[in-house]
């Protein structure tokens, strides 16, 4: 996050149609004009990109054409005009940078780094519209909706004028809408509404696997504890006390997600069995019958908050979930891993390395159980960082047919005993597409 650095620049005050007649003079017919004013605003940026060194104002009078090659230049623009022109403007923007397409990579690996560049590149281009909030978090343009009480959920109270990108406010007005609209959570029958800055639920294949997973022997009969390491909304934490686990400790870092995970417990009136704090070092004090991790999927690192669900630089929360996890459980007790399998199609993780990182902890897998997306499959060509079709396999005695992944929920487990369970649907393919952002996980026990 960015905050602490002014953005200044020179405004012209005086009418784009001159009124004859009205203005004072220098007595040979020449009007006197106001000179034009100097503005200096404080710069917030989430993503924490550097306030623009070169600012000038523009309005519905601005070409794409022009716009664009001022912005690629590194010049911002800050809107003056009407609201609804400044966000034809950036899809037009936006619409320009498209025509962009990385080259592949030699794997699916640098292909997925590359695009991922080319989507930074575009951020910071887009990210160069620049609009004023102001000390009240109002938004002063023509045809502007009211943009107070997402600013004030996004941004905390006004505090003074503020100049942000029209791409990121837009984020913060949509996260609004979810969070006033909730998402539908069916394993709990109601409704979680994801804060500005916290993951939201809003694939739930991952939260449907733990809805219906077989509890540990150690969660039946006596009260039972269960931990949810980084809990973001809290879905996963109501819907283990949705479950009957007696106490639910939800964890995790962020001040945003704590905020959130609270406010859900609150709503879903499970307050006295969610405990709600902020995790330190993941884990919290004492064992658990029950420890559930769903840490970000990709080891890369975030380039905004929101990606911090997504991107887990080095594995970081993966390894320190498993390390810690045999010292924080009950006998009996079972650890869940839900973790997507993107990485593995994207090669930027390999199953070995997963598995050895369950060896090292002193643990290993006793069951594992499968998700298929429910999403329906893309209609529109593959994105620069989709990994290419993979080789077809002959069945003996069959036609061609494509070789498909599957997407694994796995689990964790504080026992001996393998209890068996059958694995779901396979992961299917779709064309040259992967739908690789199914959950993954398996059931492990300590030696």
């Amino acid at each position: 996050m960015s905050d602490h650095t002014d953005i200044t620049w020179t405004e012209d005050v005086r009418p784009t149609k001159p009124r004859r007649g009205r203005e004072a003079d220098h007595g040979d017919g020449t009007p006197v004009l106001p000179a034009p004013l100097t503005h200096t605003t404080p710069w917030h940026s989430e993503s924490g990109l550097p306030a623009p060194r070169r600012v000038i104002v523009a309005d519905d009078r601005m070409k794409a054409d022009a716009a664009y090659r001022l912005v690629c230049e590194g010049t911002a623009l800050l809107w003056r005009g009407d609201y609804q022109g400044a966000r034809q403007l950036l899809r037009a923007l936006g619409r320009r940078l498209d025509r962009l397409t990385p080259k592949p990579g030699a794997t699916p690996a640098e292909t997925f780094h590359r695009h991922r560049q080319a989507r930074g590149h575009r951020a910071r281009v887009l990210g160069m519209l620049l609009v004023v909030l102001e000390d009240d978090h109002g938004l002063a343009l023509r045809r502007a909706p009211d943009v107070r009480a997402a600013c004030t959920e996004a941004y905390g109270p006004p505090r003074h004028r503020t100049v942000v990108s029209l791409r990121e406010l837009l984020g913060v007005i949509g996260a609004h809408e979810w969070r006033r609209k909730g998402v539908p959570i069916p394993a709990l029958d109601a409704r979680i509404h994801p804060h500005y800055g916290v993951f939201s639920p809003v694939r739930g294949e991952y939260v449907d696997l733990v809805g219906e997973a077989p509890l540990p022997a150690a969660a039946e009969g006596a009260p039972a504890t269960a931990f949810d390491l980084g809990t973001g909304t809290g879905v996963l934490a109501a819907v283990l006390a949705h479950r009957g686990l007696d106490r639910v400790v939800a964890t995790d870092s962020s001040p945003r997600a704590l905020a959130c995970a609270r406010d859900n417990v609150e709503r879903l009136g499970i307050g006295d069995r969610v405990h709600v704090t902020d995790s330190g070092d993941l884990y919290p004090t004492g064992r658990a019958a029950l420890v559930v991790c769903n840490p970000p999927w990709l080891p890369a690192r975030p380039t905004s908050t929101v990606e911090q669900g997504v991107y887990d630089p080095g594995s970081a929360m993966l390894l320190a979930f498993l390390d810690g996890l045999a010292e924080h459980l009950e006998p009996g007790g079972e650890g869940w891993l839900i973790l997507s399998d993107l990485a593995e199609h994207l090669g930027l993780r390999t199953r070995d390395e997963l598995v050895g990182a369950f060896d090292a902890a002193g643990l290993r897998v006793v069951d594992r159980l499968d998700a298929k997306p429910r999403h329906p499959a893309r209609a529109t060509p593959p994105t620069p960082c989709t990994r290419p079709a993979p080789p077809r396999s002959r069945p003996c005695g069959g036609s061609p047919r494509r070789a498909e992944p599957q997407a694994e929920f796995a689990l964790v487990a504080g026992d001996s005993v393998v209890r068996p369970h059958g694995r779901g649907a396979s992961y299917m393919s779709s064309g040259r597409r992967w739908n690789a952002s199914c959950p993954v996980s398996g059931r492990i026990i300590r030696k």
